[in-house]
């Protein structure tokens, strides 16, 4: 295994951000993920190569979270996939990694979260709300943090008819922390809601209904962490180009430019839930066409 250096934190005005690094995605994820992502298609945005693509087309990709120090308080942002959870994807099933080790050396153990972010709820980024208890029960892995989601989110979630891998997903890292009456639900519309002062909830739906993306601002700085609205830079690139998984993709397509365009003209720091490092950059209109975007790394 390559060994682990973590990413030096972004600041953006008083609020400091870390990437905690859960996982680096197998090549094939890429693939699965976005089908119409050809090697062709890919290799024809040379700036993907080579933190974002391999030289030959295939995209990298990875699961992380964001630590950020705001106001005072500790929030993170999504949680990953999680430890020892029995998933159908076999790149996130039992997995057994040292991410809660890596978040305290962010300054940031399980007991000193005060709020978790979840931008929507589909198993890479729920998974580390809970971990396994002594008695094979699942706990909220942070105890006195408060956890928020979209009312929409959930709402969808609770009525639509789930497959069986999604409903063991909500038994063991959704359902523990409403039972523990750690789960806040939040009604986000219109052009957001500021959770705390400097970060605001933006509605981001299509990949999912209910799916918000994060919004920070600090003395005149500010940063967008994606969620899924853009899964990865080829995105920027092409933003019509829709994920496999994603519930309603013209929807989609709609977020994406939206929040693309509103990026690249304040210029806010894009930070992408599933980027592989560096993971965040400055939105540049063009470079592949009309309606085209790039990614101008910014390593922190």
């Amino acid at each position: 295994m390559t060994a682990h250096h973590p990413a030096s934190p972004w600041h953006i005005g008083d609020i400091v951000v870390h990437r905690i690094d859960e996982v680096a995605l197998p090549p094939e994820t890429g693939a699965w993920l976005l089908p119409d992502a050809t090697s062709g298609l890919v290799t024809e945005v040379p700036w993907l190569a080579p933190s974002f693509a391999r030289p030959d087309g295939t995209l990298r990709a990875a699961v992380q979270t964001f630590a950020l120090e705001i106001g005072g308080l500790r929030v993170l942002v999504d949680t990953g996939i999680g430890n020892g959870k029995t998933r159908a994807n076999p790149a996130w099933h039992q997995l057994d990694t040292p991410y809660l080790d890596r978040l305290a050396a962010a300054g940031f153990p399980p007991e000193s979260v005060d709020h978790v972010i979840l931008t929507h709820l589909h198993a890479d980024h729920v998974g580390w709300n809970t971990r396994l208890a002594p008695d094979g029960s699942w706990r909220p892995t942070f105890p006195r943090a408060r956890y928020l989601t979209a009312r929409a989110e959930y709402a969808y979630w609770s009525g639509v008819e789930m497959e069986e891998s999604r409903r063991q997903m909500f038994r063991d890292s959704v359902e523990p922390v409403r039972e523990h009456g750690q789960l806040d639900l939040i009604d986000v519309a219109g052009p957001g809601v500021e959770i705390i002062p400097g970060l605001t909830l933006v509605p981001a739906p299509g990949h999912t209904p209910g799916q918000s993306a994060v919004a920070l601002r600090s003395d005149g700085q500010s940063a967008l962490i994606t969620g899924d609205c853009v899964h990865h830079p080829v995105q920027l690139a092409h933003p019509d180009l829709c994920s496999s998984v994603d519930i309603d993709p013209e929807e989609a397509v709609r977020t994406r430019r939206r929040l693309l365009d509103e990026v690249a003209r304040t210029g806010a720091l894009l930070l992408g839930s599933h980027f592989p490092a560096p993971t965040g950059g400055l939105v540049r209109r063009g470079g592949a066409g009309e309606g085209s975007y790039r990614l101008v790394a910014d390593e922190g």
